[in-house]
């Protein structure tokens, strides 16, 4: 049975906050709130949680994961990140953006594309994911929150617990983050290419929606 931490949106509670950092350190799945929309998590060498994962959205390896990080710094430990990628994250960081750059060599397997040896990094906006991952002090590996057959992720934490609170250890509960998920930019090219287009928006990288 999962956990459930009532949390406020804007400041979440420390005490909340560093119970569910020690809980994922422990190796647990996590339900939590984003910018654009809730989304699952688990520690990056979790590999039972990250297998886990997959099994609640119906996903292989085939599929993008994405690192949550807590700012540039951090993404730039496992991607390469130039000096004119870096202006433009710096640009639209934190917010509702995934996204896709080439990965470090020294990065695992399991967290990048089998095939094209890049990943995907986002910093986001929520004050309670960001908390987390401070709290944590490393990256958190995560998908968006939408279950095999739904059109939309979930967006109301006693849903997430009704559907799932069996297959999960941890809800952070904060409030209704809405059904639009992260826009996806791939920036491994010279010019971004979008992937999904979701809640960010496009001004910013001067390109047109796919």
């Amino acid at each position: 049975m999962a956990q459930f931490f009532a949390l406020h949106p804007t400041h979440p509670q420390k005490r909340l906050i560093r119970k569910a950092a020690e809980m994922v350190r422990l190796g647990a799945l996590v339900a939590y709130p984003t910018d654009s929309c809730y989304a699952l998590g688990c520690q990056i060498g979790n590999a039972q949680g990250l297998e886990r994962l997959r099994a609640i959205r119906g996903i292989d390896e085939r599929h993008y994961l994405t690192l949550m990080c807590r700012d540039l710094s951090e993404i730039a430990r496992y991607a390469i990140v130039d000096d004119t990628r870096f202006s433009l994250l710096k640009r639209v960081t934190p917010g509702s953006y995934t996204f896709i750059l080439k990965a470090r060599r020294e990065v695992p397997r399991r967290l990048m594309h089998p095939r094209r040896r890049t990943i995907g990094v986002r910093v986001p906006g929520h004050p309670a994911a960001y908390a987390l991952l401070a709290e944590l002090g490393e990256p958190m590996l995560s998908t968006t929150l939408t279950l095999p057959g739904d059109t939309a992720p979930l967006s109301d934490p006693q849903e997430i617990r009704e559907r799932l609170e069996r297959r999960l250890d941890l809800i952070l509960a904060s409030g209704n983050c809405g059904t639009e998920p992260s826009t996806v930019i791939d920036l491994t090219s010279d010019q971004p290419e979008v992937l999904r287009r979701g809640k960010g928006s496009l001004a910013p990288f001067a390109v047109e929606s796919v």
